[in-house]
């Protein structure tokens, strides 16, 4: 369950390794929804934007482009987001950033996936 907060955007951190190419096209392709707080970072510790226990405090949910994503958050930052609030697309690391086929994906992947967090959060 989400944290009572005061409704409004719903806080999307979208994952992938480097943050180069799928996490920050995702924060792109998001960003003008205005139901949304969206950024991205990278699992790798040397990632263009490191994912941090803060920034996953920050956020209702995770968005992770694969399992492996899903996986080290669950080991690194054990207990900082609940694992029904960590999403995976499936979307593996094949696309440049802004590829015409991953905006598609991700535009259709990513909203039925935050459907119920957008309900839980008052943000509609």
């Amino acid at each position: 369950m989400l944290d009572e907060r005061t409704p409004g955007p719903l806080r999307v951190v979208f994952v992938c390794a480097q943050n180069k190419l799928r996490s920050p096209t995702a924060e792109a392709v998001f960003r003008a929804d205005a139901t949304l707080e969206v950024t991205s970072a990278g699992t790798n510790r040397d990632a263009e934007t490191v994912l941090t226990r803060d920034l996953l405090a920050w956020a209702d949910v995770a968005v992770c482009m694969e399992k492996r994503h899903r996986d080290l958050i669950r080991a690194r930052f054990r207990g900082v987001l609940p694992d029904d609030r960590l999403v995976t697309l499936g979307i593996p690391d094949k696309y440049d950033f802004m590829d015409a086929d991953l905006v598609d994906l991700l535009a259709r992947l990513v909203p039925p996936r935050l459907e119920k967090f957008r309900r839980l959060r008052g943000a509609s």
